[in-house]
């Protein structure tokens, strides 16, 4: 999953100055974008309020739909650079091929997980033959400086190691969750875990009061540290935390994702993350011309073309708080 916006906003996100260095209680609301022919995404990040989250610089929520007798999920090939995809799914299978050759269908609770680097264009589709009902969650993280130029790489997990409580199981999807770390290759300090609640469930989760932290609700109702979490929300907490505690009042399903505070200033245009606008402009006119970004093979279909890049550059930014 990716950003299909026709007309996306070249965005500053990063730096300490949107870091919360407290403990809040900021609700973020979604807004809604049209994915391909029958897929509907509610976008908390980037949020008006909210750009980052750690690392994570990117959250799609979706469905659950039903995709019975429909395409589902189809996004042709199209082009990243700067960052990490995390699929993640709760329902239903997406096969994704990029240009580097890998060729995988993921599953759910299982990561998929997609480091651009230089350069990777990618498509993802639902299979042809596929389950009635799709729900998951498309994540991006940013790549900090030292790494941003890496060599192109796929990584698929079907087990991933998890935390159990009564009433809980996490699974580690990125970083380190309470002593249990995800094989999944990071590159900054950060944490991705999928929560499963049941109802009743009352728990707290241990967490490193150096990162900032935001929980995604999926499925169900939870009260996160008091607050109701309906799903397609998310939460954002700030830092200085050492544990979060956590009620479902149904049978639910909760994203926790944070991380260190991102100290670079990134920009973010369409499915590129850069320093600069020259950054964007360059991986614009490497991605219409055919060169960095490889051919993505046995797909039916054309890539996308990329949105044309808004010609003034980023005015400064204020800080959130």
């Amino acid at each position: 999953m990716s950003n299909l916006d026709r007309q996306p906003a070249l965005s500053a996100c990063g730096g300490r100055g949107f870091v919360v260095a407290e403990p809040v209680r900021e609700l973020l609301s979604p807004r809604t974008v049209r994915l391909g022919e029958s897929t509907e995404v509610r976008r908390l990040l980037p949020n008006l309020g909210r750009r980052m989250v750690g690392a994570w610089c990117f959250v799609d929520h979706y469905g659950p739909d039903d995709i019975a007798g429909e395409p589902g999920m189809q996004v042709a090939p199209h082009p990243h650079c700067g960052l990490q995809t995390v699929s993640w799914l709760h329902d239903g299978e997406v096969l994704h091929r990029d240009s580097v050759g890998s060729l995988e269908t993921i599953r759910p609770r299982e990561l998929g997980l997609m480091t651009s680097g230089r350069g990777i264009s990618h498509s993802e589709e639902s299979p042809r033959a596929h389950g009635r009902i799709l729900h998951g969650a498309q994540l991006w993280v940013a790549l900090p400086e030292e790494h941003r130029h890496v060599d192109p790489h796929f990584q698929h997990h079907a087990e991933l190691p998890q935390v159990t409580a009564p009433g809980l199981t996490a699974t580690v999807i990125l970083g380190t969750l309470d002593g249990a770390t995800s094989p999944g290759t990071a590159y900054t300090p950060i944490v991705g875990a999928d929560l499963t609640l049941a109802a009743g469930t009352e728990t707290r989760l241990p967490l490193n009061p150096d990162f900032e932290y935001a929980v995604l609700s999926m499925s169900g109702e939870a009260h996160v540290d008091g607050v109701p979490v309906l799903a397609g929300s998310m939460l954002y907490l700030g830092c200085g935390r050492t544990e979060l505690p956590v009620r479902a009042t149904s049978d639910a399903g909760l994203m926790l994702l944070g991380g260190e505070p991102f100290e670079e200033e990134i920009v973010m245009f369409w499915n590129w993350i850069g320093r600069s606008h020259e950054d964007i402009a360059q991986a614009r006119e490497d991605w219409m011309t055919g060169t960095r970004f490889g051919e993505v093979k046995g797909y039916d279909g054309p890539p996308i073309p990329s949105p044309e890049l808004p010609p003034t550059h980023l005015k400064p930014r204020g800080r959130v708080r």
